[in-house]
């Protein structure tokens, strides 16, 4: 599948609630997706193509995602971060279930890297700077 230009990831593509929220709020932003902006009908029904692909699936939160969670954040705790909270819930579902993360983020990509997090970029495309 396509989006963006970028063919869909080969092998296993795991979906959750928190990655779903933030594909709707991408592939609806005209800053982002420029003239191939969707209405918000046309990302549900993209989703749903998605979730047809034998590839993908979507999962529940597992058990222990706010532990996880909590412990992703706490090089975090003295400080406001309010950039890594959505990223340490992230971190912390790929550690929950043993997931590889697929980010654009320079700056998430080096920090899962540092704090042992399984994190790639996918080929071929440019990272994103905060």
């Amino acid at each position: 599948m396509e989006l963006g230009g970028a063919d869909f990831p080969r092998g296993s593509s795991d979906l959750f609630r928190y990655a779903q929220i933030g594909l709707f709020r991408l592939l609806t932003n005209s800053g982002v997706m420029g003239p191939q902006t969707l209405i918000l009908r046309k990302a549900w029904e993209l989703y749903q193509a998605w979730l047809a692909d034998p590839r993908v699936e979507f999962y529940p939160e597992p058990r222990g995602l706010d532990d996880a969670f909590r412990q992703a954040t706490a090089p975090f705790a003295s400080r406001a971060a309010s950039k890594w909270v959505g990223d340490g819930c992230l971190l912390a579902y790929a550690r929950q279930t043993a997931a590889v993360l697929v980010t654009f983020d320079r700056a998430l990509l080096q920090f899962a890297r540092t704090q042992g997090f399984a994190a790639v970029r996918p080929a071929g495309q440019e990272p994103i700077s905060r």
